[in-house]
C-alpha cells in the first residue's frame, strides 16, 4: 500500500486532483480508473461466482459481512437487486447539510448533535483502505455546470456505472483542457450500518471553490442522480439560474406545425407521461374517462395522434446562454440517460415501445429492482417482491438518451410551460381538492404560485404520505436544494419575468371532479395545444374559473372534430359535484397555498413576490393575479 509521502500518479489521470482525492488514492491499495462505460460493466461483474451472481458486501464492525447487492449480466443489460427492500427507493428525509451556510435543510450537527468533519475524516480514512474506482464527469454538460468526480468502492461498479450512464462519464483521452473537479462524490456504504442505523444518508458539504457529497449507501436516486441535481442547485443559486425539475418535448402535428412544452410537478406529476403516445383502448379510441358515481364510460376517436420528440425527462438546465432574447425560455438536457420508473408496466403490452427498446436495446442497460437471472433477460414488467405478493414499487431501468426514439439533443425554446397535479375524485358526499378540468390556463403571477407550493398530491407513487394535500417544495425540486427556499423562489420568479412569450397552463391527472381520468387530460391536452401552434387563448376563448387559484379554463374544446363538453371544465357543473361540494374543495386549495406560503415570508422575498402572495392571501381575481404580472396572458380580441 502506498503511504501517501509520495504524489499519485495514474497514467489515466491527467487532470489536477482536488488535495484530499490525491491523499486518499495515494493510500489505497489498488485504484481503477476506467476507460470506458464497458469497462464499468465488467466492473460490475468483478468477483461473479460460477453462477454469473457479483455480491457486493462489506465488513461492517460489529455486524460481520453485509451483503448490499447481487448483481449478474443479463442478455440485455447489468441487472441489480438490494438486499434490504428499505433500499429500493429513495428515502426523502436522506439529505443533510455538513457544513454552515444558509440553508433550510436539516444540518448534520443539528440531527447528529456533533460537527461532520470528524465523520468526513473518518470516511476518508475508509475510502483509503479499499480498492478504489475513479473517473471525471460533468455535472450538466461541458461548460453548463460543474466539473466533477467520483471515488468509491471498485466492487461497487454498478453504481459507478448508474452514475456514468445518468451523468456521462469523461473517458481518460477526452478530458478536456483545463479540466478541475470542483465536486466530488464519496461513496462509502458501510457508514449507514456503523453511524446512521441502516438508513439511507447523504451529506452535502459545500466549501469554497468544491461540493463534496458523501453518499452513505449504494442507491443511485439520492447521489448519483439527486444528489448532482443538488450540486447543479447549488450553483445555479450562486449563478443565478436554475435546473428545472421537468420533462419537455417537442409535440409535431399531423399538420407539420410543432410546438414546445414543459411539464413540472412533483413525482407522480405526470412528467414521464409527457414524453408517452396517447394511450388507446382495444378499438383505438380513446377512454376520455369513467364516472366513479354513475359507471358511465365517455371515449372519444383520435384518428392520428402528433409525434413526439423528446428532450428531458427529469432536468433541464436552464443556462444564461440559452437565453436568445425572443422572451421564450430556452433549456437543454442536464442528463445523459433517463432513470425510468416502470412500476405501470405490470404485464406485457403496457409499453411496446419502451418494452421494445429495453428488451433490444442499442447498448446494455442498467435494471434496478427488477427480477432477473444470470444470462436471462431482464423484463421491465418483472418487478422484484418486497415481500411474498408484495411487488416492489420503484421498479427503475436506466436508458442511455441515444437509445431513445426522435431523441432532441440541442437546446430549445420552450412555448408552453405545464404544471402538472394528482387529483383525488370531488363528489357532493366527499368533497376534495380534485376540482380541476381537464386544462386551466395561469397567468404567469399564477404559475409562480403553484410552483412554489408544488403538491405532491393524489396517490403518490414514489412516496409514502399519511394522505391530505403535501408539498414537494418550491420548483418540485426542494427535496434536491441545498439552501433556501426563498432563494430559489426569486429565482423561479425572475426566470418567468425574463420570458414574457411562454405561456402557462395546469393540468390534472387520475380525477376530474367524479371522472376517473388516468393521465388523460394531459395527453388530450397536449394533442389539442400543439394543434393550435401554441396561440395563446383570446378573452371570448375562456372564462375565469369559479376558483381563481385555477385561472381561467375554456368551456369546452374541439379536438379533431370531437367536442369535449363543459363537464371536463367546469367540474361544479357535473351532477355528481355541484356547486357546494367544489366550493368546499377550493377552500381546501386555499388552506393548502396559505400554510405552504407562508414559507416564504422572507425579508429577501422579492417585492414583486410578496405582491403576488398578499394577492392570494386577500382572494384576489385572476384578473388582480394577471395585472400583478403578466397583462398579457389572452389575447384582447
Amino acid at each position: 500500500m502506498n503511504t501517501g509521502s509520495t504524489p499519485f500518479t495514474h497514467p489515466l489521470i491527467n487532470f489536477e486532483l482536488p488535495p484530499e482525492v490525491e491523499e486518499i488514492l495515494a493510500a489505497a491499495p489498488s485504484v481503477v480508473v476506467p476507460e470506458s462505460v464497458e469497462d464499468l460493466r465488467k466492473l460490475s461483474l468483478c468477483d461473479a461466482d460460477d453462477l454469473g451472481w457479483h455480491e457486493v458486501a462489506y465488513d461492517v464492525p460489529g455486524q460481520g459481512k453485509v451483503v448490499e447487492a447481487n448483481v449478474c449480466r443479463v442478455s440485455n443489460g447489468i441487472a441489480a437487486n438490494y438486499v434490504d427492500p428499505y433500499m429500493r427507493r429513495r428515502d426523502p428525509d436522506c439529505m443533510v447539510i455538513g457544513d454552515q451556510r444558509k440553508t433550510d435543510k436539516p444540518k448534520y450537527e443539528d440531527r447528529y448533535g456533533e460537527s461532520f468533519d470528524p465523520l468526513r475524516d473518518e470516511t476518508f480514512g475508509w475510502l483509503k483502505s479499499q480498492p478504489l474506482a475513479v473517473f471525471p464527469f460533468n455535472a450538466g454538460i461541458q461548460g453548463k455546470g460543474a466539473d466533477a468526480m467520483v471515488v468509491g468502492p471498485a466492487n461497487a461498479g454498478f453504481f459507478a456505472l448508474g452514475l456514468a450512464l445518468l451523468q456521462g462519464m469523461i473517458e481518460p483521452d477526452k478530458v478536456p483542457e483545463g479540466f478541475s473537479p470542483k465536486a466530488v462524490i464519496y461513496v462509502a456504504p458501510p457508514f449507514r450500518h456503523t453511524h446512521f442505523e441502516g438508513k439511507q444518508v447523504v451529506v452535502h458539504n459545500r466549501l469554497d471553490g468544491m461540493h463534496e457529497l458523501f453518499s452513505y449507501n449504494l442507491y443511485p436516486g439520492p447521489s448519483a442522480k439527486k444528489g448532482i441535481y443538488g450540486v447543479l442547485l447549488t450553483l445555479g443559486e450562486e449563478e443565478s439560474w436554475i435546473t428545472m425539475h421537468c420533462s419537455t418535448v417537442e409535440v409535431v402535428t399531423p399538420y407539420d406545425s410543432s410546438v414546445v412544452i414543459s411539464h413540472e410537478g412533483a413525482s407522480g406529476g405526470g412528467k414521464s407521461e409527457l414524453l408517452e403516445q396517447v394511450h388507446r383502448q382495444a378499438d383505438g379510441s380513446l377512454l376520455l374517462g369513467e364516472n366513479i358515481v354513475t359507471g358511465v364510460r365517455r371515449s372519444i376517436s383520435l384518428p392520428q395522434a402528433c409525434d413526439l420528440h423528446p428532450i428531458t425527462d427529469d432536468m433541464a438546465l436552464c443556462h444564461p446562454t440559452l437565453d436568445k432574447g425572443t422572451g421564450k425560455l430556452g433549456l437543454i438536457d442536464a442528463e445523459d440517460a433517463w432513470f425510468l420508473r416502470v412500476n405501470h408496466i405490470d404485464k406485457y403490452g403496457i409499453d411496446p415501445t419502451l418494452e421494445s427498446l429495453t428488451i433490444h436495446p442499442k447498448e446494455d442497460l442498467l435494471f434496478l429492482n427488477i427480477k432477473a437471472q444470470p444470462d436471462s433477460t431482464a423484463l421491465i414488467w418483472e418487478h422484484i417482491e418486497d415481500e411474498p405478493g408484495s411487488p416492489c414499487p420503484n421498479p427503475r431501468v436506466v436508458v442511455p438518451r441515444a437509445a431513445i426514439p426522435n431523441i432532441v439533443d440541442e437546446e430549445v425554446e420552450v412555448d408552453i410551460r405545464s404544471f402538472g397535479v394528482r387529483c383525488p375524485p370531488c363528489t357532493a358526499d366527499k368533497p376534495s381538492y380534485g376540482i380541476m378540468g381537464m386544462f386551466h390556463v395561469l397567468p404567469p403571477s399564477l404559475a409562480w404560485l403553484w410552483r412554489l407550493v408544488a403538491p405532491r398530491g393524489h396517490a403518490n407513487p414514489s412516496i409514502v404520505d399519511t394522505g391530505g394535500m403535501s408539498s414537494e417544495g418550491v420548483g418540485s425540486y426542494w427535496p434536491f436544494a441545498t439552501g433556501r427556499r426563498v432563494d430559489q423562489a426569486n429565482l423561479i420568479l425572475k426566470q418567468i419575468v425574463e420570458t414574457p412569450e411562454v405561456s402557462y397552463i395546469l393540468v390534472p391527472n387520475q380525477h376530474v371532479g367524479a371522472w376517473k381520468v388516468s393521465f388523460m387530460p394531459q395527453w388530450i391536452t397536449r394533442e389539442y395545444l400543439a394543434r393550435r401552434n401554441g396561440a395563446k387563448f383570446s378573452e371570448k376563448q375562456v372564462q375565469p374559473s369559479r376558483c381563481p387559484l385555477l385561472g381561467w379554463n375554456p368551456d369546452s374544446i374541439m379536438v379533431e372534430s370531437r367536442q369535449i363538453g363543459t363537464r371536463f371544465f367546469n367540474v361544479e357543473k357535473q351532477p355528481e359535484v355541484g356547486v357546494e361540494a367544489y366550493d368546499k374543495g377550493a377552500e381546501i386549495l386555499y388552506d393548502f397555498f396559505r400554510s405552504e406560503l407562508a414559507n416564504f415570508d422572507s425579508p429577501d422575498l422579492d417585492p414583486l413576490g410578496r405582491q403576488i402572495i398578499e394577492c392570494c392571501l386577500q382572494g384576489g381575481t385572476v384578473t388582480d393575479y394577471d395585472s400583478l404580472l403578466g397583462g398579457g396572458s389572452l389575447r384582447k380580441k
